[in-house]
């Protein structure tokens, strides 16, 4: 995980660190790759890796994608989710990944829609609340669609989005015209056109989400660990960290109480064979571990 090829959706957080010696904190980074093709009607089990770094360089997810082919979802930080201690990295170190086109882009509609949200609320802007209006009606029909096989969710995003898409990007270059250049909105507005072309990608695959915010929902642990314990003491408590995230996320996905899986996992694992292992992962205990095995587990 991520496999060789496949759909994958991708995003870091900020993880305070002891630095030693002084005291003080530094930011490292989890970053997390989700599989999940639920939504587009696959019946593989849903699963989260996390992996952690000391710092963001964008040699860091090229060596974790360096054999995966396929689609990755991934989008810009919003000054709210970066407050949050979560992004969602598609800044300009991250290009390399797409050069080769082993991998596909698929930007993050949701990030689009969240800058003009913004504008909306503290300006009351126009623009801004019609652009919003108009992200809502392309997300009616994704709910429509959710869960349906993947060349019916092609055919009609193709019927039905399409020409939405189609009028919004004619009415975004008209009202960036109408514009001071250095305005918030036409900054949005610009943002949401550099992404145009990969962002209409979606509609010819039904794999592709329209958005990203899976990945941003399993960071939600972090931010909530954080709460508890505020920083890791060392690198190694923050790869340890990493792995227990992996597992208590992946579990969750798969319909497993984290605590029930783990007290599973570790009254087993001492006497488990090695050869094995696999059989402890989430999506394969989930199989057999009913409600009431969680509840006594």
């Amino acid at each position: 995980m991520p496999s060789s090829r496949q759909k994958t959706i991708r995003a870091s957080a900020i993880l305070p660190v002891l630095a030693p010696g002084n005291g003080k904190t530094r930011k490292a980074r989890f970053w997390t790759y989700v599989r999940n093709n639920r939504p587009a009607g696959d019946k593989s089990p849903p699963a989260v890796w996390f992996t952690y770094s000391r710092d963001r360089k964008c040699e860091h997810p090229q060596r974790h994608l360096a054999k995966f082919r396929g689609i990755l979802q991934a989008g810009v930080p919003s000054e709210r989710s970066l407050l949050a201690g979560v992004e969602a990295d598609a800044f300009a170190g991250f290009d390399k990944l797409y050069e080769s086109g082993a991998i596909q882009e698929a930007p993050c509609l949701a990030h689009i829609r969240r800058k003009f949200y913004d504008l909306m609320e503290a300006h009351q802007s126009p623009i801004a609340t019609e652009a919003v209006e108009r992200i809502a009606a392309l997300y009616r029909i994704e709910a429509e669609i959710r869960g349906r096989p993947t060349e019916e969710r092609r055919q009609v995003r193709n019927a039905r989005a399409r020409p939405l898409m189609e009028e919004m990007h004619e009415w975004l270059k008209i009202s960036l015209s109408m514009l001071p250049p250095k305005s918030e909105t036409a900054a949005a507005i610009r943002y949401a056109l550099g992404l145009w072309n990969a962002l209409m990608r979606y509609l010819d695959d039904g794999r592709i989400e329209i958005d990203n915010l899976i990945a941003e929902r399993a960071l939600r642990l972090v931010a909530l660990g954080r709460r508890n314990y505020l920083f890791a003491g060392s690198d190694h408590g923050g790869q340890r960290a990493a792995i227990l995230y992996s597992l208590i996320q992946s579990a969750k996905m798969n319909g497993l109480d984290p605590e029930a899986y783990l007290r599973h996992v570790l009254s087993r694992i001492a006497t488990h064979p090695i050869n094995r292992i696999a059989e402890l992962l989430p999506w394969n205990v989930a199989a057999n571990l009913s409600p009431a095995v969680q509840a006594a587990a």
